[in-house]
């Protein structure tokens, strides 16, 4: 059957969710995800811990244990991984979708391998597909990257990692304690406000003893094959380098979103119109639920303050989109 009352994109945490509370409701629906189960934790650095405790990571009230308070990345694979399999949810995986169109009151949303009818679409698919780009030259070599994995491929190796947020400071200290010689290039005059509380000491203290080279208020201008130029508060220097980390960030699909009708803010923040009652946008039947909702501002919504989505969502469907 091609035809279901939701179709859910985004295989993520509060994707699962909304599949989860649209099954309790005996809802027809299925949950599309590009990759694997919670593609965006899967590619998230192999060491990574979280800075929410275990609970505050938990949906449907189901459950999550951890070795330590704040769990890391491969104990959040195993518990969405379980919630997914023990619950037989319906989900497709390695499906990309391509497409969705709206005639009269039903969807069409078209993926890589197949198309689906939908009288309610749910978009969850988060912001980390999209890396914010430097535009500067040498941005596409090879030993440039916008995302982060193991810090073991950095041993011995000069490396750059541009950025000071929570991605970039782990990375840092990560890849310096595998023996890398690290240098951050920071646009700001410190290490950001939102990092880790417990990280944030260790990495201005290996900072303060010259174990992590730094450059405040600073740019980088040119990335080289065996070095990068960086415009700094006293001019533009040259680093000798092997690999760039660009850890600036990331955005959600906005051309997607507007592709589909869903209106966004005129400023910098691109933040999708959506009824924050019912999380529906201003396209009938079509609702946004997770991280999403902040466009830019991706700071402002995580798994644990999102999670109700899903209930709130579901609801507006059984109250109005069904009847």
């Amino acid at each position: 059957m091609n035809s279901f009352d939701v179709v859910i994109i985004g295989g993520g945490p509060i994707g699962i969710a909304c599949g989860l509370e649209a099954q309790k409701n005996n809802l027809t629906y299925l949950i599309l995800e590009k990759g694997p189960i919670v593609n965006s934790l899967y590619n998230y650095p192999i060491n990574m811990q979280f800075f929410s405790s275990s609970e505050k990571l938990e949906i449907d009230n189901i459950p999550f244990i951890s070795n330590e308070a704040k769990p890391k990345r491969n104990e959040a694979l195993e518990y969405y991984r379980r919630i997914v399999t023990s619950n037989n949810l319906t989900i497709n995986l390695f499906e990309k979708v391509t497409s969705i169109e709206k005639v009269k009151s039903e969807f069409t949303v078209v993926s890589n391998k197949n198309s689906y009818n939908a009288k309610n679409v749910i978009i969850a698919t988060g912001f980390y597909d999209i890396p914010k780009k430097l535009h500067v030259l040498g941005e596409n070599l090879a030993k440039v990257s916008h995302y982060y994995k193991d810090p073991h491929f950095y041993a011995g190796q000069k490396l750059a990692i541009i950025g000071a947020s929570n991605s970039a400071v782990d990375a840092a200290l990560e890849c310096y304690r595998k023996g890398a010689e690290v240098t951050m290039i920071v646009r700001g005059k410190q290490i950001g406000e939102r990092v880790k509380y417990w990280v944030r000491p260790d990495i201005i203290n290996r900072i303060k003893e010259n174990s992590i080279s730094i450059f405040y208020n600073s740019e980088v201008k040119e990335i080289q094959e065996n070095k990068i130029i960086i415009s700094t508060e006293e001019g533009v220097t040259a680093v000798e380098n092997d690999f760039v980390l660009a850890l600036t960030g990331y955005q959600p699909n906005f051309s997607f979103l507007e592709k589909i009708g869903i209106k966004l803010s005129n400023d910098e923040n691109k933040i999708p119109t959506y009824n924050q009652n019912t999380m529906e946008t201003n396209v009938e039947n079509l609702y946004l639920a997770g991280v999403i909702c902040g466009g830019m501002e991706t700071h402002k919504w995580f798994i644990e303050n999102s999670r109700i989505h899903a209930k709130m969502i579901v609801k507006d469907i059984l109250d109005t989109n069904l009847n």
